[in-house]
């Protein structure tokens, strides 16, 4: 915490401008790293970047945009050094009318969109800053791509086209991992479970349904963007340098394996 700026790790956090991902910007601020607040409503972003202090700062970016992928890394770097760590969280739940469209009612462009946000964005972001990596080697390099339970049980509310988008994150990240080892980076994916967060209040009509749902998890409540936040420090931490192509779940033990 107290090493000169220049000398900090520099992240970058897609969809780091409100919910999980803006949790996971506080944890990784303590934790001693310089923030690249990235997030598709950009003023979320400054705002949060702000909030942090001297040496973050906030970024507008559409992640299912190659073009705009690659100017917020050549911005980024350009303003703030070298990318160390990378956090995939920018992710979408489309709920038509608020309700989880059946397979045989869901129309191509939520799937596609769906796709767009959750696997494209990850797979654009990542390849990315792979790439700048290949050029430009960095000690400490951690990516953690974001999952679902949802991918892992089929989920209940969440709809096909989110649970297939997060389900090849999943294998995508496995791949990043074999892929990005010959430099030292790391790559792992955490999948939050039943998380307190706006998406999740999507998917219930009530308070009760939502304290209906903790009497599943064995922890017995819904966990909280500290929970996942916190599971994401760890796996960008000096602590697990020997951990790589990895599901880390973080969910109360709504599914155990």
């Amino acid at each position: 915490m107290n090493q000169p700026l220049k000398e900090q790790r520099l992240a970058v956090v897609t969809g780091g401008g409100r919910g999980i991902g803006e949790t996971v910007c506080r944890h990784l601020a303590r934790q001693g790293l310089r923030i690249a607040v990235a997030d598709i409503h950009g003023d979320n972003a400054r705002r949060v970047a702000r909030d942090l202090g001297v040496g973050h700062a906030g970024y507008t970016v559409d992640v299912a945009e190659e073009k705009a992928v690659q100017s917020l890394f050549a911005q980024v770097e350009a303003a703030q050094g070298p990318v160390a760590v990378l956090v995939c969280a920018a992710g979408l739940l489309i709920l038509p009318g608020g309700e989880r469209p059946l397979i045989k009612d869901l129309d191509l462009d939520t799937w596609e969109r769906s796709f767009a946000v959750n696997t494209r964005g990850a797979f654009l972001c990542s390849r990315e800053y792979l790439r700048r990596r290949e050029a430009a080697p960095l000690a400490g390099g951690r990516v953690v791509f974001f999952g679902s339970v949802a991918a892992q049980l089929g989920g209940y509310r969440a709809s096909a086209a989110y649970i297939g988008a997060k389900a090849a994150v999943l294998g995508y990240a496995k791949a990043f991992a074999r892929e990005s080892a010959h430099l030292g980076i790391t790559a792992n994916a955490v999948a939050p479970g039943l998380i307190d967060t706006d998406m999740l209040r999507s998917t219930v009509t009530s308070s009760g349904a939502l304290a209906a749902s903790a009497q599943n998890i064995p922890l017995g409540r819904i966990g909280v963007p500290d929970d996942v936040a916190a599971a994401v420090a760890y796996l960008v931490s000096p602590a697990a340098d020997y951990i790589t192509g990895n599901v880390i779940d973080v969910n109360g033990g709504y599914r155990m394996q």
